[in-house]
């Protein structure tokens, strides 16, 4: 939540016979993933299954948009990745958010604002032997909120490269001000610390299992929010610390007609007393040797925080109405298309990519004061990204 309104070979003879059976486990593990990965569209990449190895010197130009709940956001982004002595890959990217906010929480209570988030970030992968070590930073900044962190992953392969195990940390630094209130100034510090799996189960299907740990102190709410009791309106009162923990599972399989499949789970839950589920099924199919679909479908619900409440009958020391503390659920329906367009101009490849995600979020205790009824809200996000690789 950010504090504005807004995861054995076969037994051998020989050492030869050994050796041998090892390099081929190896190589069928490379090109399973590989071609998976490929198939899903960097599913594999985002739940950590992949052999280890660098990325290939890449360019990617993106513009995104975010429509729903009375807030738009659209930008350009750019990511930059470049290899050294085959050892080392450095990247650079630059995100950019226009935001226009006439959400539930600001018609209600405020007026609509516009706001713009300008966010850098490097990083720096380096190979040695079977294992991957990854250094990032990034930094963001708007008009009331500055944000700074620093992340540190590890990935190893083990057992003839069937098995890969990662560790991670992030460390993060929030700095929060308030638009016409000089006088208010507060911080954020968060923690995560992540642990994953990613084991081989057959020549064509691949299971990982991640989980998480996360703490967060300081400043957690929003300068801007307020909440109710017995209708009267009074600031919102949220507790400076939270940990919380989450696990994820995922299974990815090649169905041997140009196609994959794969299935999600995610469960979270923390000491506000929230309490989430993630389902999502995916499928990914060539078309040609150009064309490439994708198509997700995703569940997602949650309970609520021990302090929400849409209009409280009492004063506690903590009290909220912060709608993403409340207890909702969402349905989204995802499609992806991706175009090789061949060799243009020094580029090894040259490939277009479209999203499109519409997503339904209704919520079960938190009203739309105007209407008195239940609130729920559309959202549409667009993703179109070109990408170069060298």
């Amino acid at each position: 939540m950010c504090a504005k309104a807004r995861a054995a070979p076969p037994a051998c003879k020989g050492v030869a016979v050994a050796a041998t059976d090892n390099t081929t486990h190896v190589r069928a593990r490379w090109g399973l993933l590989r071609h998976l990965a490929a198939l899903l569209g960097g599913v594999l990449a985002a739940s950590g299954a992949r052999a280890v190895d660098l990325p290939e010197d890449s360019a990617e130009a993106l513009f995104h948009s975010y429509n729903g709940g009375g807030v738009s956001a659209n930008g350009p982004a750019l990511l930059v990745r470049k290899q050294l002595a085959d050892k080392v890959s450095l990247s650079a990217s630059y995100y950019v958010d226009a935001v226009s906010n006439a959400s539930i929480d600001v018609v209600t209570t405020a007026s609509p604002y516009s706001e713009q988030r300008t966010e850098y970030g490097l990083g720096a992968e380096y190979v040695y032997r079977d294992a991957k070590l990854s250094l990032t930073t990034t930094s963001s900044k708007e008009g009331d909120y500055t944000a700074n962190s620093v992340g540190f992953d590890i990935t190893q392969d083990t057992f003839g490269g069937m098995t890969s195990v990662s560790l991670g940390f992030t460390r993060s630094n929030d700095q929060i001000s308030k638009q016409g209130a000089p006088e208010f100034a507060d911080e954020a510090a968060h923690w995560q610390y992540r642990l994953g799996v990613t084991q081989v189960l057959s020549p064509r299907w691949v299971m990982s299992a991640n989980a998480e740990a996360l703490a967060d102190d300081g400043f957690l709410g929003s300068p801007y929010r307020v909440a109710r009791v017995f209708g009267a309106v009074v600031p919102e009162r949220t507790p400076r610390t939270r940990s919380a923990r989450a696990v994820k599972f995922r299974l990815i399989g090649d169905l041997g007609t140009r196609d994959a499949v794969h299935v999600d789970y995610r469960y979270f839950w923390d000491t506000w007393d929230i309490k989430a589920h993630t389902a999502e099924l995916g499928y990914s199919r060539y078309f040609g040797e150009r064309w490439l679909a994708d198509t997700s479908l995703r569940f997602y619900r949650q309970d609520k925080a021990l302090f929400y409440s849409d209009n409280a009958t009492t004063e506690t020391t903590y009290l909220s109405r912060n709608r993403q503390l409340s207890t909702f659920n969402s349905i989204g329906l995802g499609a992806k298309v991706a175009y090789k367009l061949g060799r243009v101009a020094g580029t090894s490849m040259l490939k277009l990519n479209a999203a499109y995600e519409y997503t339904r979020f209704k919520f079960s205790d938190f009203t739309d004061i105007r209407t008195g009824e239940p609130y729920a809200y559309n959202a549409n996000v667009l993703q179109v990204y070109l990408t170069a690789t060298f």
